[in-house]
């Protein structure tokens, strides 16, 4: 009598047949639309990792979060690494992986430093300035050319952060507002040299060299006033490094898969996600100006994104 199939091998091979048929419809739909269901994929798991190191970073030193939450996406990553090999994750580029962590580890420290002291909400909105420093940025040190539609949207955009900024000056956490924007243009930066990345680089070499370099950058400040963490802590940086690891590939792919531009509209979903966890977790309550200032910012990167879209490419 033949023996019947094992119940692991069955489950295994439907979920192959499951994970093929979804691939083929995501390979189906146009290249901006993946695009921006990666962009909106990674937004919510930003938003769920950014509950998570805010309640950690309240509790810890802010610096030793920042190492403990990619120093464990690097330890969650090690498996996929004994699996394909150390081969599989050697870069063509050595040192644009250690910039691109670098200039990423300066703007998590700005991150990191304001994160505990505003809400979610405002920081997420403050984030919506990433697509104008990208776009400048973009101008600046790539040539692109810097056409007046384009500071027309950084114009309009400032105003939007201004508005955000502005009510919540006064007191003693109104500086952290200004310290979160600087964060953006350098995370903008280390955007772009992702996207430049992405055109030799996999998605899964450029994380896992993300993880290991801003580990590296980020141990000096973390031992300056290292606490040990509790269980809890420690499974909320585990969780955290899912959350992370996941998200940045899906920015990833976001950018290898479209243009950044097009996926900029699908960010007003972060503030949306941002507020339902300040609220859920931390009783913040989204301030009228926040939800004003990130919808002008809004508008503008939205504005900006479809005018580029319908920009007729040049051929050399």
């Amino acid at each position: 009598m033949n023996p019947l199939p094992s119940p692991p091998l069955s489950l295994q091979r439907l979920w192959t047949l499951i994970h093929l048929r979804i691939q083929r419809r995501l390979l189906a739909l146009p290249a901006p639309v993946r695009g921006m269901l990666w962009m909106a994929l990674g937004g919510l798991l930003f938003s769920l990792l950014n509950t998570i190191a805010r309640k950690i970073s309240m509790e810890l030193d802010p610096y030793q979060a920042q190492f403990l939450r990619y120093f464990c996406g690097l330890i969650i990553m090690l498996p996929l690494i004994w699996r394909d090999g150390w081969m599989a994750y050697k870069p063509v580029d050595v040192k644009g992986q250690f910039w691109r962590g670098g200039v990423h580890t300066v703007g998590l420290i700005l991150w990191f430093t304001a994160l505990p002291k505003i809400p979610l909400a405002d920081m997420t909105a403050i984030g919506f300035t990433g697509p104008i420093f990208i776009m400048l940025g973009a101008a600046w040190f790539l040539g692109e050319p810097m056409r007046r539609d384009r500071w027309i949207a950084a114009m309009i955009g400032f105003a939007g952060v201004l508005v955000v900024v502005m009510p919540k000056m006064t007191g003693e956490g109104g500086w952290y507002n200004l310290v979160m924007l600087a964060s953006s243009p350098v995370f903008a930066a280390s955007f772009l040299i992702t996207k430049a990345l992405t055109r030799y680089e996999k998605p899964g070499v450029i994380v896992m060299w993300q993880s290991l370099t801003v580990s590296i950058f980020s141990i000096p400040m973390a031992m300056m006033h290292w606490q040990d963490p509790t269980l809890w802590q420690w499974a909320g940086f585990f969780v955290a490094g899912v959350l992370g690891t996941a998200g940045h590939y899906s920015l990833t792919r976001a950018f290898h898969t479209a243009d950044i531009s097009a996926t900029q509209s699908l960010r007003f979903l972060d503030l949306i996600w941002a507020s339902l966890m300040g609220w859920w977790v931390f009783s913040d309550v989204p301030s009228h100006s926040t939800w004003l200032g990130a919808l002008v910012i809004l508008l503008s990167t939205v504005w900006i994104a479809r005018r580029e879209g319908r920009r007729p490419v040049v051929s050399d």
